[in-house]
C-alpha cells in the first residue's frame, strides 16, 4: 500500500469555552502518554515495547528507514515495489504464509511505503505474538528474492498504479503535486513510480536494494499490546539478535531542497475530471522543527471542520464543493498544500482569488483566541483517538522514531500544542505561506471525448538529484529451504479472552430509546442519534432526499446558524456529523467525556429544531449534485452504483443513496422538511452512547438534552416502496463505456437476504470464503496467482428488507473478461464443492478478529450497535456475535453458497474503455448491453 502523505487534513475534531494556556496544558497532560521501554541489540536493531494488558491483541511493527526518496535512479516506485515482495517467500516461509499467520487467526497485516520509510505491521490475538516475531525476523534475515515472486508482484503494483489513475484527480495527487513541488530533492518522484520504470527493474536491482537497506541497524521494532515483558525480550533475543549487521554503511539522501525564490504555475487539462481543481503547495521545514506544532494549528484553523476559514470562504459561498489542506511532514522538507475541488459552474480564477485571500489573511492577521482553542482541542481529541488501539499507539511511537528521531515525539507535540500562541500561528503563516513562492496547479476537465492530457507539461525537473544503486559486495542469495529443512513457526499460546461490553437499554418518557455501551479505558465518548427511515424511504425519482435532509440538520436551527452550530460543537473538541444510510438518518460525534453534556445539548437542538432555510437547502443540494457527478467518473464507485440499480430496479434498494444530479434537482424544500419530519421524532429514534460513562449517567444526560423533545404529530404508518422493483437488466452483462479509462471496474452482484434472516451468519461465512479478506478465494486467484488486480473482494450487505452480495475488482481493460470468468467460476465452485473445515476456520477467525478489533474503539462499539438498530437486530446481538459466527458448519455455509451466492442470476456491470474488451466479452458470455457514459441514467431501472 502506497502512503504518499500524512493527511492531517483528515482530522475532523476540534475545541468550547476558551481555556487559558495553563488550562490547555492541563488538558494535554490529561492524555495518557506512551509508556514504553526501549533497548538496542548488538546488531543495531532498536526495540520498543508498549504494554497494554487490557487489550486481547498485540501489534507488531517493523519500520525500515528507507522509502521512495531512496529509489535508485531510473527506478521510481522501487521501494514500494519491494514492499510487496516482503510478503512473498523466505527461507522458512512459503509465499503468502505471513498472511495466513495473521488474517487466518483473526488478525490482519499490511504495509505502506512513504517517502522516508517502509513499514510492516500486524495486529493479532495476543497469543500469536511469538509466531509473528519469528516471522518478522525470518523475512528480515532470509527473504527469498527470485523471478517467481518478483514478476507477478510487479504486475500487481502496475494495477495499483492504474487504479489510482482511474480515479478522478488521481494523477493530480499521485503524480503532479510531488513532481511540481520539488526541484532538487528526490521527494519529487511519485512513490508509485511509472509503468516504464517498474518494467525496467531487474531481479539484480531488487537483490541489491534488499542487501543495501533491509538490515537490522536500519530498522525499528515496536511491539504494543498484551504481552509479558520477559517473554518478549527472550523472543526478540532468540529471533532477531542472530541476524548479522552488514559491514557497509547505509547510503543516505543528503540533498536539501533549496528555498523557492519565485512562484510557478501550471495549467493542465485531464480526462475523467468532473470538476476543475486547484492546488497550491508551499515548502515546510522537517517534521522535527519546533515550528511544526504551530503549523499543525495553522492547518486546523484554515481547513478543519465546518467553522474553518476555507469552509466559510469556499464551501459556504459555493465556490468549491471540497476544500482542505494536507500537511506532508517528512524527515526533510515537507509540504503544506491547500486544495479545492470547484463547485459546478465556478471558474478557477474566482476560486484562486478567494484561496489566496485566505492564505494572505493568515499571515497578515493573528488568529482569534476562539479559533486557536478550537484548533487545539481538535488535535487533542484526535490524539486521544489515536491512543485507543494497540496499533495506534505503536504507530505513533514508530513515526516519532523514524521521522523525528525521537520516540517521545508524539507526547512532546501535545505539550508543544498547548504552548502555541496566536502570534506563533501568524509567524509560521508569514514564514511558510509566501504567495510569491507558491506552486499552483490548475487542473481542468478535458473536452468531451478527449482521452489524453494537454496544456502545460508537468514532468520531473531535470535538476532533481537521484543516485544509482550500487550493489554491496557479496550479496547473499537465499533459497527456500526444503520441506525437511524448513523451520516451523512456534505454536500459539493460550488464547486471551475478548471482553465484549454489553449494551444497556433505557427509554425516556417521550419515547426516545437510549442504549449505553460502557468502555472506560479513556475519557472519550461516542454518541449517535439514529432516526429510522433512510435512503430506502426516498420517493421514486427523488433519490438522495433523505441524505440531503440529514446533511441539512446541522445547517441551522431556530436559534443557531450553521456557522454557530459548527463553532459551538468544534469548541468542544468534536465534529458533528450527519448522514443517511439505507435504513436511517444519523447524527454522530466523538468527544472527551467532560464535554459530553454540552455536545448532547447541541445534538438535541439540531435534531428537534432544524430550520432547513431555503438558502441552506440550495447550498447543500448544489454540493450534493457535485458529489454525485464525481461518483459518475470513478469506475469503481460507478460500477457498484449501477449494479445496485440493475439488481433492485426501481425498488427502494436500487436508488443511489446520495442521489444523482437529475434526482437532486427534482427535490424541493417541502420534500426535505417532510422527509425529516417523518423520521426525526423521539418515538422513532435511538441514542447510542458508547465509552466513558455508566448507563445511569447516560440516561440522565439523555434526559437533560432530549427530554423536552416532542414529535410534531402522531406517529402514522408511512407508505413504503417495495424493496425490489422492475429490473429489466437483472441477470445481464452490462458495459458502461468510459473511453480512456486506465482500468475496467468489474462488479458482479446478486440480491440476497435481510440482516434478520436466520441464514445471515451462514451467508456471511460463505461470502468470507469467497471474497472476504486477502487470503480469500477471489484475491488468491485474481491478485496472488495472476497479478491481474491490486485487490479482489466480495461484500455482503444486509438491510432491514433486503441485501446484496457484490464481488468487485479493478483490472486493466483487456483483462476484464478473464476476471469476470474467474469470479463466476469461484462462485460456482463455492457451492459445488464442500468447503474444507480448515478453510472455514480461517474465515471464521478472520470475521471474529475484525469484530474484536472494532470493539477497541468507542466509535467502533457505537457503530456496531447503531448498525443493529438500523437493521432491525436486537442490540444484545453484540454479545452473541462471535458465538454465532463460530457455530456455522461447513455444510451450512455450503448450503448458503448454493442458495444465495450461486452465479446463476447474477448481474454484471463493467465500467471501462469498452473497445478494449467488449468483443472478447461477447465471445465468452454472449449478449452484452453497452451503455455509453453520456447516455447512462442511474435514475432508470434500465440505466438509460
Amino acid at each position: 500500500m502506497l502512503q504518499p502523505t500524512r493527511l492531517l487534513a483528515a482530522l475532523l475534531l476540534a475545541g468550547t469555552a476558551l481555556p487559558s494556556l495553563p488550562a490547555a496544558a492541563q488538558t494535554a497532560a490529561a492524555i495518557p502518554q506512551l509508556n514504553y521501554t526501549e533497548r538496542k541489540l548488538a546488531n543495531g536493531l532498536r526495540v520498543y515495547a508498549l504494554r497494554d494488558t487490557a487489550s486481547p491483541n498485540v501489534s507488531v511493527q517493523v519500520w525500515y528507514d528507507v522509502g521512495s526518496k531512496d529509489d535508485p535512479r531510473g527506478r521510481s516506485g522501487f521501494a514500494h515495489l519491494f514492499e510487496h515482495l516482503m510478503f512473498k517467500a523466505t527461507r522458512n516461509m512459503v509465499p503468502e504464509q505471513m498472511d495466513r499467520m495473521t488474517e487466518d487467526v483473526g488478525g490482519f497485516n499490511n504495509a505502506s511505503t512513504a517517502d522516508d520509510y517502509t513499514n510492516y505491521y500486524e495486529t493479532v490475538p495476543a497469543n500469536h505474538l511469538q509466531r509473528l516475531l519469528w516471522a518478522e525476523a525470518d523475512r528480515m534475515g532470509s527473504l527469498v528474492v527470485d523471478d517467481a515472486n518478483f514478476k507477478p508482484e510487479r504486475d500487481v503494483v502496475k494495477e495499483e498504479l492504474r487504479t489510482g489513475l482511474a480515479r478522478p484527480y488521481g494523477k493530480l495527487f499521485q503524480h503532479y503535486i510531488p513532481m511540481t513541488s520539488y526541484q532538487r530533492h528526490p521527494y519529487a518522484r511519485p512513490g508509485i513510480g511509472s509503468i516504464e520504470e517498474l518494467d525496467a527493474a531487474t531481479i539484480d536491482d531488487v537483490r541489491a536494494f534488499h542487501a543495501t537497506y533491509y538490515r537490522p541497524d536500519n530498522a525499528v521494532l515496536v511491539v504494543s499490546g498484551n504481552f509479558d515483558p520477559a517473554d518478549l525480550n527472550r523472543w526478540v533475543d532468540s529471533y532477531f539478535a542472530p541476524i548479522k549487521r552488514p559491514a557497509g554503511a547505509i547510503p543516505r539522501v543528503t540533498m536539501v531542497e533549496p528555498a523557492r525564490t519565485a512562484a510557478r504555475s501550471y495549467t493542465v487539462t485531464e480526462p475523467n475530471t468532473p470538476l476543475p481543481a486547484l492546488v497550491m503547495s508551499f515548502l515546510l521545514p522537517p517534521a522535527k522543527s519546533p515550528d511544526m506544532p504551530a503549523v499543525e494549528l495553522l492547518q486546523a484553523v484554515l481547513a478543519s471542520g465546518e467553522s474553518s476559514r476555507l469552509n466559510k470562504a469556499l464551501i459556504r459561498t459555493r465556490l468549491a464543493t471540497d476544500a482542505a489542506v494536507y500537511i506532508d511532514d517528512k524527515q526533510g522538507t515537507g509540504l503544506f498544500a491547500p486544495y479545492a475541488i470547484l463547485a459546478g459552474g465556478k471558474a478557477v480564477p474566482e476560486v484562486e482569488t478567494a484561496l489566496r485571500a485566505e492564505l494572505s489573511r493568515m499571515a497578515r492577521e493573528p488568529v482569534t483566541a476562539a479559533e486557536l482553542t478550537e484548533a487545539r482541542n481538535e488535535l487533542l481529541t484526535s490524539a486521544l483517538k489515536e491512543r485507543e488501539t494497540v496499533e495506534g499507539k505503536g504507530d505513533l511511537l514508530a513515526t516519532g522514531v523514524i521521522i523525528e528521531g525521537d520516540p517521545r515525539a508524539a507526547d512532546k507535540r501535545l505539550a508543544a500544542l498547548a504552548r502555541v500562541t496566536p502570534a506563533d500561528v501568524q509567524r509560521v503563516a508569514k514564514k511558510y505561506l509566501d504567495l510569491n513562492t507558491a506552486v499552483t496547479i490548475r487542473y481542468l476537465p478535458a473536452a468531451s471525448g478527449a482521452t489524453a492530457s494537454s496544456g502545460d507539461r508537468i514532468a520531473l525537473a531535470p535538476s532533481v538529484v537521484t543516485t544509482p544503486l550500487s550493489a554491496p559486495a557479496g550479496i547473499k542469495i537465499v533459497q527456500p529451504a526444503s520441506e525437511a529443512e524448513r523451520i516451523r513457526p512456534p505454536e500459539p499460546a493460550a488464547p486471551v479472552a475478548v471482553n465484549v461490553p454489553q449494551p444497556v437499554t433505557a427509554r425516556l418518557a417521550n419515547g426516545l430509546t437510549v442504549i449505553t455501551v460502557p468502555r472506560t479505558n479513556l475519557p472519550l465518548v461516542s454518541a449517535s442519534l439514529i432516526a429510522l427511515g433512510g435512503s430506502t424511504a426516498d420517493p421514486e425519482g427523488k433519490a438522495g432526499l433523505n441524505r440531503l435532509a440529514a446533511n441539512l440538520l446541522t445547517k441551522g436551527t431556530a436559534t443557531r446558524s450553521a456557522e454557530q452550530i459548527a463553532a459551538a460543537v468544534e469548541a468542544l473538541g468534536a465534529g458533528l456529523g450527519a448522514g443517511a444510510t439505507n435504513e436511517g438518518l444519523d447524527l454522530s460525534l466523538t468527544v472527551r467525556s467532560a464535554n459530553l453534556p454540552a455536545a448532547l445539548g447541541i445534538m438535541a437542538d439540531v435534531a428537534a429544531n432544524a430550520a432547513f432555510a431555503p438558502d441552506e437547502v440550495e447550498r447543500a443540494r448544489g454540493q450534493a449534485i457535485d458529489e454525485a457527478a464525481l461518483a459518475l467518473q470513478d469506475p469503481g464507485a460507478l460500477s457498484r452504483l449501477a449494479a445496485g440499480r440493475a439488481i433492485f430496479g426501481n425498488g427502494a434498494y436500487g436508488s443511489p443513496a446520495g442521489g444523482t444530479p437529475e434526482s437532486l434537482k427534482a427535490i424541493a424544500r417541502p420534500d426535505v422538511v417532510a422527509a425529516a419530519a417523518q423520521s426525526l421524532r423521539p418515538d422513532k429514534s435511538v441514542l447510542v452512547l458508547s465509552g466513558d460513562l455508566s448507563p445511569s449517567q447516560a440516561k440522565q444526560l439523555a434526559q437533560q438534552a432530549f427530554g423536552s423533545w416532542r414529535a410534531a404529530s402522531p406517529l402514522t404508518a408511512a407508505a413504503t416502496r417495495p424493496a425490489v422493483g422492475e429490473a429489466p437488466l437483472k441477470g445481464k452483462v452490462i458495459v458502461i463505456d468510459m473511453p480512456g479509462s486506465s482500468q475496467a471496474a468489474v462488479a458482479v452482484a446478486k440480491e440476497t437476504i435481510p440482516r434478520a434472516d436466520p441464514r445471515y451468519y451462514q451467508a456471511m461465512i460463505a461470502n468470507a470464503v469467497l471474497g472476504g479478506g486477502y487470503s480469500a478465494r477471489l484475491n488468491r486467484e485474481i491478485r496472488i496467482k495472476r497479478g491481474l488486480s491490486y485487490g479482489a473482494n466480495s461484500g455482503l450487505s444486509a438491510g432491514r428488507r433486503a441485501g446484496a452480495v457484490v464481488a468487485a475488482v479493478q483490472t486493466k481493460n483487456a483483462s476484464a473478461p478473464e476476471v469476470l470468468g474467474i469470479i463466476l467460476d469461484e462462485m460456482k465452485r463455492l457451492g459445488a464443492e464442500p468447503i474444507p473445515a480448515a478453510e472455514m476456520g480461517t474465515r471464521q477467525a478472520f470475521i471474529t478478529g475484525g469484530f474484536g478489533r472494532q470493539l477497541e474503539t468507542v466509535e467502533g462499539l457505537g457503530d456496531i450497535v447503531a448498525g443493529y438498530v438500523q437493521n432491525g437486530v436486537d442490540p444484545a446481538e453484540i454479545g452473541r456475535y462471535m458465538t454465532s459466527v463460530r457455530a456455522v458448519t461447513p455444510e451450512q455455509a455450503g448450503e448458503a453458497a448454493r442458495g444465495l451466492l450461486a452465479p446463476a442470476g447474477t448481474t454484471t456491470v463493467i465500467v471501462g474503455d469498452a473497445k478494449l474488451f467488449t468483443d472478447a466479452l461477447r465471445k465468452r458470455f454472449g449478449e452484452v448491453t453497452v451503455i455509453p457514459l453520456p447516455q447512462l441514467s442511474l435514475d432508470q431501472p434500465g440505466l438509460r
